[in-house]
């Protein structure tokens, strides 16, 4: 699974994708993978009130990539709290079940359950 954030022709590079870039209006016609990039946590939480299915608790950080001279962040769960502090470096983590499938009122087949979660290295 790719973790993509999108390009525009300006070079506006944005997480998650959108059709017309937010800075420019320009079509975002360029995906950069992400999972192979390291990023830098600019805060984070720990949520003991999560959502049906997710864990608790909960570990959730703002993180910060560098893409070619552009900043782009993203929200995503941490593996660990343990010994993150705000300027550390995480890396994107595959994981094929974020949240158990068979909590809350979705349908499970109706839904991807996959994604990341970031990890110290």
């Amino acid at each position: 699974m790719s973790f993509d954030a999108h390009r525009c022709p300006n070079g506006h590079v944005t997480y998650p994708g959108h059709t017309r870039c937010p800075e420019c209006g320009e079509a975002q016609t360029e995906t950069i993978d992400l999972a192979e990039r390291t990023a830098t946590v600019v805060t984070w939480t720990t949520s003991t009130a999560t959502p049906p299915g997710v864990r608790e608790p909960n570990h959730l950080a703002i993180v910060e990539f560098q893409v070619e001279g552009e900043s782009v962040r993203a929200l995503g769960q941490l593996t660990t709290a343990d010994d993150v502090e705000i300027g550390d470096d995480v890396e994107p983590v595959y994981e094929e079940q974020l949240r158990d499938p068979e909590a809350g009122i979705r349908e499970p087949d109706s839904h991807e359950w996959d994604g990341y979660r970031f990890e110290p290295p």
